[in-house]
């Protein structure tokens, strides 16, 4: 069974160029499944049946595992099926017909307009790190990128006389994204200021580095927007995909349209941006009960 899950991530990282982070949690899902499996004598896959499958999906529901857990291992289970039953691995896949749980819509947490703008204040502006880090938060937010593609932006994917960054997202798909006034003004500030002070090397080719002048991490910057979200006195759970949704629902707030907001955010699906019509919504709907004299 390990070989067979190897031979699927070699499989889906050649194929379909998924992401270093989306490869790990396949291979997380997979490995917890195969114990589940040898747990209960099943020494292959060729022996393994529908059964099995919802069987284990129970166990991480009796642990109190979410819904959208199990349907992500569901959907890992699933695509591994798939894979070994089109490579002739297995004589019938037990996933056919095998219903996903029902998720509850969640809708994204989002910070306000003046909420953001006092986090984006945080940074001292006359310390190297402090440089760095407003150009950081401009860019994510006046982007919406995920943290992994703002962390993998290189030099070159940047063009401030322009005003645009080049990004490469799930599937290895690039887009192209504006990038605003303030942003382009932080980031200039940043590689004449700052950058040159912490890269050591000169082939160095990424545009956020931390101290020892390498590429900083998707672990580091989320230490860095926590620290400036207790200086900024948000109480809220601040991730950076809090400024991600922050963008989109701004954007909708202020009269973008859905299409050119799901092309910034990458979304394959207009369905999944249609979320943020959701925030919208209820805000204006808090407008109303506060103003109307009728409400």
């Amino acid at each position: 069974m390990d070989k067979a899950i190897a031979d699927f991530i070699n499989f889906i990282s050649v194929e379909k160029g998924l992401a270093a982070n989306t490869l790990e949690s396949y291979l997380r899902d997979l490995r917890g499944f195969c114990g589940y499996l040898r747990q209960n004598d099943v020494k292959g896959f060729e022996e393994s049946t529908r059964d099995h499958v919802k069987g284990y999906l129970f166990s991480l529901q009796k642990t109190g595992k979410a819904k959208a857990t199990l349907s992500r291992n569901l959907a890992s289970i699933r695509s591994l099926y798939q894979f070994l039953f089109q490579e002739k691995l297995i004589c019938d896949n037990p996933c056919i017909d095998l219903e996903s749980p029902k998720l509850d819509k969640k809708l994204p947490r989002v910070l306000s307009t003046s909420e953001i703008g006092v986090l984006l204040e945080q940074p001292d502006g006359l310390q190297v790190s402090g440089i760095r880090d407003r150009a950081m938060l401009e860019v994510i937010y006046a982007t919406g990128i995920r943290v992994s593609e703002l962390m993998s932006l290189d030099i070159d994917d940047i063009n401030t006389e322009a005003g645009f960054i080049r990004c490469t997202g799930k599937g290895s798909k690039e887009r192209i994204i504006p990038l605003g006034s303030m942003a382009v003004r932080n980031v200039e500030n940043y590689l004449a200021d700052s950058r040159p002070k912490l890269v050591r090397h000169n082939g160095e080719s990424a545009l956020f580095v931390n101290q020892h002048g390498k590429r900083l991490t998707r672990q580091g910057f989320w230490k860095i927007l926590k620290k400036y979200g207790r200086e900024a006195g948000i109480n809220k759970a601040i991730t950076p995909h809090t400024l991600r949704h922050s963008f989109a629902t701004h954007l909708l707030e202020n009269g973008a349209d859905l299409r050119s907001v799901q092309e910034m955010l990458g979304h394959a699906d207009i369905s999944t941006t249609q979320i943020y019509t959701q925030v919208t919504k209820r805000k204006l709907k808090d407008v109303y009960e506060k103003t109307h004299p009728r409400a």
